[in-house]
């Protein structure tokens, strides 16, 4: 009886040890299902990145003489740039579209395009009517409407305050050191942000003035903004004479240098003259149009005059002025604005 039993224990089947091949079996499938899952979601993602186009970078650019409206104009390196006149921006109908040296172009970036000054540079615009003052990158060609001198982008145009009334009264000046280390990188195939100031960089003219310094102005909604410190202020013995290069150790993505506000006129000049008799002259042919006066400079050492066409009450009247002067002939007439010493 014993023996039968140990024979009826020994015939048993351990269903258990039946189950594991096929539980293997199983494993194996499923390990393979997911590599070869894996292998398509990471080909799929190769394919995808592959199939997106580069994002441009921009490029150093200065450009050839170019005509747009019967007007030529000659792209250059200045760094002697310094003028005045009428300012204007552009965003919507341009964003995330290329500009002229090959970037996307972005509204809520400080931005600008000019006419002649190589891409990149680095200017420093100041609001005349209100004493905002902002360092932008210059990354696009225009404005190519007359009486203009720069376009901004639409962040630029908020913060030096004339987003709604569309234009504004302002000063230009290049930024030497900031111009020149801009290029470097960009002939090097990178899009360099405003580079720090350099110390020892040769200083534009200095512009007098009082009581400086710095506001903080709210983000439009919907743009990201990195960190910032707390607003800074010049000290008492930088406020009576300050150049745009000291100024510019203050800007920040949002921080604007505020300026005392003097007075400010517009004019349209018209041509200027190495010869005083011959500006003379030249005033009595347009007298019916205005006002007009004989204005002397020194330029590189040379002397001009300049006639001019002045003052003007508003944009909008030098505006009319200069569509009649370039009907009349005169396409390199120019809205200009004089300020008090």
């Amino acid at each position: 009886m014993p023996l039968k039993k140990n024979n009826k224990i020994r015939g048993r089947v351990d269903v258990r040890l039946l189950f594991r091949p096929l539980l293997f079996l199983l494993f194996s499938i499923l390990l393979a299902g997911c590599a070869e899952t894996t292998l398509v979601v990471h080909t799929a993602k190769e394919i995808a990145n592959l199939s997106k186009p580069p994002v441009p970078k921009g490029r150093y650019k200065v450009g050839t003489p170019y005509q747009i409206k019967n007007v030529w104009y000659y792209p250059k390196i200045d760094y002697e740039y310094d003028e005045t006149g009428i300012a204007s921006w552009y965003g919507p109908n341009f964003h995330q579209k290329l500009t002229a040296n090959g970037e996307i172009f972005d509204q809520n970036a400080t931005t600008a395009a000019h006419r002649t000054l190589p891409m990149p540079s680095v200017v420093r615009v100041t609001n005349l009517e209100n004493g905002r003052s902002l360092v932008v990158r210059i990354n696009d060609r225009g404005p190519f409407a007359h009486g203009r001198i720069i376009d901004l982008s639409r962040r630029s145009a908020q913060l030096l305050g004339f987003v709604r009334k569309g234009t504004a009264k302002t000063r230009v000046q290049i930024l030497v050191a900031e111009s020149k280390a801009i290029a470097q990188r960009a002939k090097g195939g990178y899009t360099a942000a405003i580079p720090p100031i350099v110390n020892n960089a040769p200083t534009p003219p200095a512009v007098p003035m009082t009581n400086v310094s710095v506001k903080s102005l709210p983000v439009i909604p919907g743009t990201k903004t990195a960190v910032q410190k707390p607003p800074e202020f010049l000290k008492p013995e930088m406020q009576q004479k300050s150049s745009a290069v000291k100024l510019a150790k203050l800007s920040r993505s949002r921080d604007i240098v505020q300026l005392p506000v003097g007075n400010s006129e517009i004019y349209v000049q018209v041509a200027s003259f190495r010869r005083k008799v011959s500006a003379q002259n030249f005033q009595k042919v347009i007298a019916d149009l205005g006002i007009t006066g004989v204005y002397e400079a020194i330029v590189k050492g040379k002397q001009f005059h300049r006639v001019r066409i002045g003052p003007l009450k508003d944009v909008t009247q030098a505006d009319n002025i200069l569509s009649k002067l370039i009907k009349r002939g005169y396409p390199g007439a120019r809205v200009v604005v004089k300020t008090s010493k």
